[in-house]
């Protein structure tokens, strides 16, 4: 594991922004180490940096009193949520104050007829979900882990469901941020279109807070489907998976959810979620809709892959069944760990347009075998989407230098396709160096968009858009 790319802070500003902060907070200010060491680590791969200090903030004016007390004396504010990214979004790079928001955990506002609600940033997924399940709706975006959704607009999060309900992006209707300077501001109102003025809630939903602290988050809700059917369909060859789902998408199928995992990870899965699949390329499905909805959607896929060489669907449709089968999915990542005791687990994905996704996998899988890198591989292939975790022993330097260079061709590979080096990871500092052969150019407006709106360069340093030296904080 390289070093992150630290710059301390000097011990004077930070000083006397702790000083400054005690009396505001009392023992809600830790500079404990090991809550410092919690807070500056996520669960990446990537090297962790602890922060000065941490803040436990409890209200929008917590927050604000925060950034205005850093912003005063040039100290960096690194927001936290549950820890749970994967670029090495919350490792603090420059020093500063771990704003944690985890204690912001209200649901501010329900309104089953309009299918939207307003949360406090420390609100998680599945508590949310919880909260709705009376009213006969969800919130489908589902990453893993069980994210807040202050952190999963920041990162502009997905997860299995994306392929039906969209992301972060689609979802997010308004949120409230407090900017560098300590404004508070609504990017929108909660009517479903407007075409008044620029799209702020678009720019900060996957800003990674470099831009400003989300502070209230109001999301698009949707019904519980009458009928939900689960199925799992093991292939000859990953080729066959990927092709099937290529044309179950263009034959505009509305599935739910269609997640590839290969042999290497269905092996992995049986043995951590004691599970009996086949050890071949796999896909897992759900459908959502009516009963008649339903049927017709499973025979026009059951078809797709038969023609693609897929075997007999399994199905599972008891909510009891369904959840186990979706949480062996979503513990894909400790399942592969598994596979080699003592090795860590270094993620990384990349998105690609649809129609490239089977040469895209294709040619990695050809990749890793060539190199001799055992990386159990997941997608949402659905859009287009797949993720790999290197398994590699983290004292042996020529096994990184391989795993490093892979990674470095997945991206590239997908950067030649048209594709982007993340699909739903974010960026982080972890994929900082891939953005400017991404994004050309454009990098340099995201970065007169960070200086408008954090001329000081407090928000969160060293994430997405490199400083300039000439910047009080450089990156």
């Amino acid at each position: 594991m390289a070093a992150a790319p630290v710059i301390p802070l000097d011990p004077a500003r930070r000083d006397a922004a702790i000083a400054r902060l005690r009396p505001l907070f009392g023992e809600r200010l830790s500079t404990a180490a090991a809550v410092r060491e919690q807070h500056g680590r996520d669960e990446s791969w990537h090297a962790p940096a602890p922060p000065d200090a941490v803040v436990f903030a409890e209200s929008v004016s917590d927050v604000q009193a925060v950034v205005l007390v850093c912003a005063a004396e040039g100290v960096p504010v690194i927001p936290f949520g549950t820890g749970t990214s994967l670029e090495g979004h919350v490792a603090a790079l420059r020093g500063g104050i771990s704003l944690d928001v985890s204690r912001m955990n209200r649901i501010l506002r329900l309104s089953p007829e309009d299918m939207d609600v307003t949360v406090e940033p420390g609100v998680t997924r599945k508590a949310l979900n919880a909260h709705l399940r009376d009213q006969g709706l969800f919130f489908p975006i589902d990453p893993g882990a069980d994210a807040s959704l202050g952190g999963m607009a920041s990162t502009r999060a997905s997860g299995t469901n994306a392929v039906r309900y969209g992301t972060m992006r689609e979802a997010v209707l308004s949120l409230e941020v407090v900017l560098a300077d300590g404004r508070l501001i609504r990017t929108a109102r909660r009517a479903r279109k407007s075409s008044s003025g620029y799209d702020l809630t678009r720019l900060f939903v996957g800003s990674e807070g470099t831009l400003g602290v989300i502070v209230s988050v109001t999301l698009r809700l949707h019904g519980i489907p009458e009928r939900i059917a689960s199925a799992v369909c093991s292939f000859a060859d990953i080729g066959g998976a990927v092709a099937a789902t290529i044309e179950a998408i263009q034959a505009q199928v509305p599935l739910a959810r269609i997640e590839l995992l290969d042999e290497v990870q269905m092996d992995a899965c049986n043995r951590f979620s004691k599970l009996d699949y086949p050890v071949a390329p796999t896909l897992f499905l759900e459908f959502h809709g009516s009963d008649a909805a339903v049927e017709e959607q499973i025979a026009t896929v059951e078809a797709i892959a038969a023609h693609h060489g897929g075997g007999s669907f399994r199905f599972a449709h008891a909510a009891e069944e369904r959840s186990a089968l979706w949480q062996a999915r979503h513990e894909a990542y400790y399942a592969a760990l598994a596979l080699r005791p003592g090795a860590k687990g270094w993620p990384t994905d990349v998105c690609v347009p649809i129609s490239r996704l089977a040469e895209c996998v294709l040619a990695t899988k050809a990749d890793l075998a060539a190199n001799g890198l055992l990386a159990p591989l997941v997608g949402h292939v659905g859009d287009g989407n797949f993720h790999l975790v290197f398994l590699v022993d983290p004292d042996n330097e020529a096994e990184l230098a391989a795993a490093a260079a892979a990674n470095d061709r997945l991206v590239m590979r997908a950067l030649d396709m048209d594709g982007t080096c993340s699909g739903e990871h974010g960026v982080g500092y972890g994929k900082m160096p891939f953005l400017l052969a991404e994004h050309g150019e454009a990098l340099a407006v995201m970065g007169a968009v960070k200086r408008a709106l954090d001329p000081a360069g407090i928000m969160n340093p060293g994430k997405i858009v490199p400083l300039s030296p000439s910047w009080p904080l450089n990156g």
